[in-house]
């Protein structure tokens, strides 16, 4: 039993169980009732997404190592409120007994808060799949 980090939209894996849209917004132009016929996802929880300031910021010009960094403190910074800090630490404990995914739609995973958020998992006990 293990968390999985994916992108969004691509095909599901054998074992992946459910996918969770670590999303600000679902896609555009998708519909709730096709999120996971389209290999989108099955349960959307925004509330593990950057906010949308720090994602504006962050797209407002392109990644250098030193903006990098700084995205990542300013997520880490919001995934320390205790409404994140909760739902983080139930996906660790959910790790030891069921397999499910998290994901984004971001085409590079390295620049990508999902990454991240698989680091947040890890450092609370969640089992990671590789």
């Amino acid at each position: 039993m293990a968390v999985r980090v994916v992108r969004l939209g691509t095909p599901r894996l054998p074992g992946e169980g459910l996918r969770l849209g670590t999303v600000r917004r679902p896609p555009r132009g998708v519909r709730k009732e096709d999120y996971a016929s389209r290999d989108w996802f099955d349960l959307w929880l925004p509330d593990l997404a950057p906010t949308a300031s720090v994602v504006g910021w962050a797209l407002s010009e392109p990644w250098t190592p030193a903006r990098w960094e700084k995205y990542v403190r300013a997520y880490r910074r919001e995934m320390r409120a205790p409404e994140q800090q909760r739902l983080i630490a139930l996906l660790a404990a959910l790790s030891q007994t069921s397999d499910f995914s998290i994901g984004c739609y971001c085409e590079d995973p390295t620049r990508c808060h999902r990454s991240v958020l698989a680091e947040l998992l890890r450092e609370t006990g969640a089992k990671m799949s590789e």
